[in-house]
């Protein structure tokens, strides 16, 4: 593993690192934020999965992050939402290809050989960050926004015992309706739509629930209500009596704007879940 940077940053440092994937068979780059805590010892860890075009850049530059979580005592990881470089596959718009990997293992060509998201975010990634920094596996939290918060979303509900708590901004709720979701789906798993059920957090969160409180921000001005169906995710919970704060945020859009002004919650919905 390289270290790209290491910056101090509200007590604490921000990393930047790179590293050989075999899951997604390229070089991949994520931000780290280690609060002043870790001097001494494993801190919980949030994981934050961007949205489509972005980087590890993005979040770590524009949502505020490191000054809450240096605060709670939190780490929190940034990785980047796909794989990249001259040899991998890539499409001409920006919700498809390079930036847009929709945190699934593609199977069907020329998408399989690289966008293995799935499996980078939850295994080789995780295998690597907890070998190298203090980090308590243990006490691990999700979120992210829009393509992250799909992402997020599926993740924990895949995954509930290795999460303590969830939480979203924006997510595309309802992919295997949506534009952002069938057109991809189609082209990373085939037609088979049976196959996109894994990954869509409504379908999910109807069948498995979930083991504690959901926290989802959604803005009441944003652009990509159409694609985001935040509606499906909400009949979802009621079906469910799923335990969930969903706030529709009056003004908001899909910025990250929107991401900065809520993060401090979100921040503090995970630590008190993360310290519990």
């Amino acid at each position: 593993m390289e270290t790209v940077s290491e910056q101090a940053a509200f007590g604490g440092i921000q990393g930047v690192y790179r590293h050989a994937s075999a899951a997604c068979g390229c070089a991949m780059t994520f931000g780290l934020f280690l609060p002043p805590e870790a001097r001494d010892g494993p801190v919980p860890l949030l994981w934050y999965l961007s949205g489509l075009t972005c980087t590890h850049e993005n979040a770590m530059l524009k949502s505020g992050a490191q000054a809450w979580a240096s605060q709670a005592g939190i780490a929190v990881i940034f990785p980047d939402t796909s794989p990249r470089g001259a040899g991998v596959a890539d499409d001409a718009g920006f919700d498809l290809g390079q930036g847009a990997g929709f945190y699934l293992d593609a199977t069907v060509a020329p998408w399989a050989p690289h966008f293995a998201m799935w499996r980078y975010v939850t295994e080789e990634l995780p295998g690597l960050v907890f070998d190298a920094f203090p980090l308590a596996e243990g006490a691990q939290g999700i979120t992210g926004h829009s393509m992250g918060g799909h992402g997020a979303l599926t993740v924990a509900l895949s995954l509930p015992d290795r999460f303590r708590s969830v939480s979203a901004f924006a997510p595309i709720a309802h992919p295997t309706a949506s534009d952002w979701g069938r057109r991809q789906f189609a082209a990373y798993l085939g037609a088979d739509e049976a196959r996109w059920a894994a990954h869509d957090a409504s379908l999910l969160l109807r069948q498995r629930g979930w083991k504690g409180h959901l926290l989802i921000d959604q803005g009441t001005e944003d652009q990509f209500l159409d694609k985001l169906m935040p509606g499906a995710l909400m009949a979802a919970v009621a079906e469910r009596r799923q335990a969930a704060t969903i706030r529709l945020q009056r003004g908001y859009d899909h910025s990250y704007f929107f991401v900065a002004s809520f993060m401090a919650d979100h921040v503090a919905f995970h630590a008190e879940a993360l310290f519990a």
